[in-house]
C-alpha cells in the first residue's frame, strides 16, 4: 500500500509543531496525491475501499478535522444532514434510538449528523424552512409524517435532498423507511381472533399521522374477515399521557365488559392499557389479550403473556442516513425506499 514507501513519514514528521493537519499531511504520510486523499475522505465512488480505509485511518491517527468553511467554499455542501424531531417526551427512548441508529448510518461517510428539535406548540414547517433557507444543511430526515404532508411538498418543490420516517401520499416520489402499519393491524386482528377474540378495542396512533389511517384500515379489513367488532379509541391515541389512556381503557372496559382484546400502536400505550384493565380486575392473556409493536425487546419483561411484533427502528435510521447520502449525491436516481413487514416476536 502506499503508506509502506521507503520513507514513509509518522504523524509527528508530517504535522508541523503546533500545527492543524491538513489533507497534505496526510497526502505525505501515505503517500497518496491531495486531491485522492480529499476524494476518499468524501467517500468518491472511484476510490477503492483499501485506500479510504487507510486515509480514514490516518485521519483518525492524526486527528485531522476537516475545515467545514473550506469544504463549503470548494464543494457548496455543509456535510451535514439533519434530522428534524418533535421534542414530545418519549418514555421507551423510540426517539434515541432512531437518532443513534441514523448517526450510525452516517459513520464512516464526510457526513455528520445534526438533531433540529421543535416544540409540540410550534409549526412543524418552521424548522425545516429555515434549514432549506439558510442552507444549513445538504438533507433533512424528517417523521411523524402526514398523508398530505406540507413538508414534503415544500422539500420536493425545492428539490431540497431529504428522506422520511413514514410514507407520505407522495410516496413514490420520495425516499422513505416505512413499517408496514396496515399489515401490522391485520395481523394483529387475525392473532386475537386465533385466540378466540371477538371484540377488540385499538388504540391508534394520532389520526392526522399516516401511519395512523395504514393502520386503522388493516384493523378494520381484518375485523370483517374474522367477524370480530372492532372500536377505536377516539378521546385517546397511542400518544396521549399514559394517565390519561389508563383512565379510558379502565373507563371503556366497565362500560364494555365485552371487550377481550386490545391492539396498541405504542410500547407506552400498551402498558397503559395493560394497567387500565388491571384495574378492572382482569389479567393481559386471560381475560383480555393485549397485542403490541415495540421497537426493544422488553414487554414480555413487563407482562409475560403481552402479544408483540418487532419495529426495527435500528435498521429504520441506517437505511435513512443512506437514502438521505443518496438523494444529495444522485438526485436523479430513484429514490431509496423500504417497507418493513412485521413480524411476531415468538408469540
Amino acid at each position: 500500500m502506499p503508506r509502506n514507501k521507503a520513507t514513509p513519514e509518522t504523524a509527528a514528521d508530517a504535522t508541523p509543531e503546533g500545527g492543524k493537519p491538513t489533507l497534505k499531511t496526510i497526502a505525505r504520510i501515505s503517500g497518496l496525491a491531495v486531491p485522492t486523499v480529499s476524494r476518499a475522505l468524501n467517500d468518491a465512488p472511484d476510490i477503492g475501499n483499501e485506500t479510504k480505509k487507510l486515509v480514514r485511518a490516518i485521519a483518525s491517527e492524526i486527528g485531522y478535522v476537516p475545515n467545514r468553511a473550506g469544504v463549503r467554499l470548494r464543494t457548496g455542501r455543509t456535510n451535514v444532514i439533519s434530522l428534524v424531531m418533535s421534542t414530545e417526551h418519549d418514555m421507551m427512548a423510540h426517539t434515541a434510538r432512531l437518532i443513534s441508529s441514523v448517526a450510525s448510518g452516517l459513520r464512516n461517510t464526510p457526513f455528520h449528523l445534526v438533531v433540529t428539535p421543535f416544540f409540540p406548540d410550534q409549526d412543524p414547517m418552521e424548522p425545516v424552512r429555515y434549514i432549506v433557507e439558510t442552507g444549513s444543511a445538504d438533507a433533512v430526515i424528517i417523521n411523524q409524517i402526514q398523508p398530505k404532508d406540507p413538508r414534503v411538498q415544500y422539500l420536493m418543490e425545492r428539490r431540497f435532498p431529504f428522506a422520511t420516517h413514514g410514507r407520505s401520499e407522495w410516496a413514490d416520489r420520495h425516499a422513505y423507511y416505512d413499517f408496514d402499519n396496515c399489515a401490522f393491524g391485520e395481523q394483529a386482528v387475525h392473532k386475537l381472533a386465533s385466540r378466540g377474540r371477538k371484540k377488540i378495542l385499538l388504540i391508534a396512533p394520532p389520526a392526522a399521522h399516516n401511519y395512523a389511517q395504514h393502520m386503522i384500515l388493516g384493523t378494520r379489513k381484518a375485523a370483517a374477515e374474522c367477524g370480530a367488532e372492532l372500536i377505536v379509541a377516539e378521546t385517546v391515541t397511542s400518544d396521549s399521557y399514559i394517565k390519561d389512556i389508563v383512565a379510558y381503557v379502565s373507563e371503556t372496559l366497565a362500560a364494555n365488559p365485552d371487550i377481550d382484546a386490545i391492539i396498541s400502536a405504542s410500547t407506552a400505550s400498551a402498558m397503559a392499557a395493560v394497567a387500565g384493565l388491571e384495574q378492572n380486575g382482569a389479567q393481559v392473556g386471560k381475560e383480555i389479550d393485549v397485542f403490541t409493536k415495540e421497537a426493544v425487546p422488553f414487554l414480555k419483561l413487563f407482562r409475560a403473556d403481552i402479544l408483540t411484533t418487532a419495529e426495527q427502528v435500528g435498521a429504520a435510521g441506517e437505511f435513512l442516513a443512506k437514502a438521505a447520502i443518496q438523494a444529495i449525491r444522485a438526485p436523479n436516481d430513484p429514490p431509496m425506499q423500504h417497507l418493513e413487514i412485521p413480524s411476531e416476536n415468538g408469540n
